[in-house]
């Protein structure tokens, strides 16, 4: 089964835009397709940015989605610290899918993640529909 970690933007943005890219993305790893990754650290920032006022997510919708991410998802526990990006918070997702065997670290923002790091790829949201679709 494909693995990855997702960004926390590609979480938002999926409940933001219910029929966007990143929705499907998301509706895959919930429904089994694909396998989420996510560390302790990784899913206190989804519920933290979830939670954020300005976003005006109905507290329901993000529930259930860190519902179906934990129920779904696969917990990992990074022992490693990864220091490849200049963004903190983004060296918990490569500890994250390093830990996790992750192929790739999904993402709306790839500036963040220039490199890939021991063959895990960083792609968008539809990157990586297209590569499951000719896969």
């Amino acid at each position: 089964m494909i693995r990855v970690v997702l960004d926390t933007n590609i979480v938002v943005s999926a409940l933001l835009v219910p029929t966007g890219l990143e929705a499907f993305v998301l509706l895959l790893c919930v429904r089994g397709y694909i396998q989420a990754c996510f560390s302790p650290a990784l899913l206190a920032e989804y519920e933290l940015v979830l939670h954020r006022p300005r976003l005006k997510l109905p507290s329901f919708e993000v529930g259930q989605a860190l519902t179906d991410i934990r129920s779904k998802g696969r917990l990992v526990h990074p022992t490693e610290t990864i220091s490849v990006s200049a963004h903190e918070a983004d060296n918990r997702i490569y500890e994250c899918a390093a830990t996790a065997g992750a192929d790739y670290i999904v993402t709306g923002n790839k500036k963040h993640f220039p490199h890939a790091y021991e063959g895990i790829e960083v792609v968008s949201a539809r990157e990586l529909l297209e590569r499951l679709r000719h896969a």
